[in-house]
């Protein structure tokens, strides 16, 4: 499946180290003034080589638009197609694992379904392609923002062993996390944790991490119960990143924990007339129906799967192989899924607003 979205849909293409990778958008409205300039800020937050604690490889993740928009950024309603070229690739990296399964990446359940051998990079399995889904997140939140005041603030919250306190918690300035090397607003959090990442790294090994994400503005009724759920549609989209591995809502598996008079949201009326909760242990998500409070939810994504240690593996012919990793590659994932985490959100709740409403433009 390479295509998500019932009426916001976005179709993607190509492989980690091919010519380029890119996208179709189909259902984008029509007459919304697009910034271009913020797409490009947008896809720097998730592009290689910008810091010690992600992959050193070098794109540029310039996005080349094909079709779809207006020397000024207007949409027209049509197919919006666009290209990111790949332009450091270094496929003899991968040349010694030609033949052999890497333990816990794709290449054994890709060789099992398409009958290919292990592809350099990862072929179309790679992280390489959530640059395209970047594209598509970075024009739907603009659409979200400018049309209903939505906003999205994923964020790390925890790395490996290590998390943020309670106190912590309390204390994160959401809209800064892009300021930060390890995507955790919180400035001791943030050099606690990027020690821990470049020690994990030095030994050869990688981690895994939480993002946290809140969303802003939603109003109360968006979703649709039983099958099309609203955090179902997140969560089927979160699931579809790479690494990731488990989402909760809300106080999540904490709530089967708890009896009913702990986990309830009781309601209550403002001095306005209108109705809130006084709690949000649901996640801003009830019945599969937005409540108008925050929605929130976590992801976990595994470690990176390619480290520097000797791991065991076989051919694919059967034998029993040893392999240790080469190339470049993140020694924690969670940190670029941050960017993707923001876009696959915006992709979900736009096209759950244009399956609602109607949206024109200016």
């Amino acid at each position: 499946m390479n295509s998500f979205g019932r009426i916001f849909r976005l179709t993607t293409f190509g492989e980690s180290h091919g010519v380029a990778i890119g996208g179709i958008l189909d259902g984008c409205p029509s007459g919304i003034r697009i910034d271009i300039e913020a797409i490009k800020r947008f896809m720097q937050y998730r592009r290689p080589g910008t810091s010690s604690l992600v992959s050193p490889r070098k794109e540029a993740d310039i996005v080349h638009f094909l079709s779809g928009l207006l020397p000024d950024g207007t949409t027209m309603g049509h197919p919006i197609g666009f290209v990111i070229n790949n332009e450091d690739v270094r496929s003899q990296d991968y040349q010694p694992f030609s033949d052999v399964y890497r333990p816990s990446h794709a290449d054994y359940t890709y060789h099992c379904k398409y009958g290919l051998p292990p592809q350099a990079g990862g072929g179309r399995a790679s992280a390489r392609e959530t640059a395209v889904r970047c594209v598509a997140g970075a024009i739907a939140q603009q659409i979200l923002r400018q049309k209903y005041g939505i906003e999205i603030y994923p964020h790390i919250i925890t790395l490996g062993e290590e998390s943020l306190t309670p106190e912590e918690l309390s204390q994160l300035s959401l809209e800064e996390a892009y300021t930060y090397p390890t995507r955790c607003p919180h400035p001791e959090a943030n050099e606690r944790f990027s020690q821990y990442l470049l020690k994990t790294a030095t030994q050869g090994d990688s981690i895994g991490g939480i993002v946290q994400c809140h969303i802003k503005g939603v109003p109360a009724g968006w979703g649709s119960p039983l099958y099309d759920k609203l955090h179902a549609r997140l969560a089927y989209a979160m699931l579809s990143i790479n690494a990731t591995k488990g989402i909760e809502f809300g106080d999540g598996f904490a709530l089967a924990r708890m009896r009913g008079s702990q986990a309830n949201d009781p309601m209550s009326i403002d001095d306005e007339g209108n109705i809130v909760f006084k709690s949000n242990h649901s996640g801003g998500i009830q019945g599969g129906i937005s409540t108008g409070e925050t929605i929130s939810f976590r992801v976990g994504f595994k470690p990176t799967p390619t480290i520097g240690k000797e791991q065991e593996s076989i051919t694919i012919n059967g034998e029993k192989s040893v392999l240790k990793g080469k190339g470049r590659h993140d020694p924690c994932v969670a940190i670029r899924g941050v960017t993707v985490v923001h876009a696959m959100t915006a992709i979900v709740l736009l096209d759950e607003a244009l399956c609602s409403h109607s949206i024109k433009g200016q």
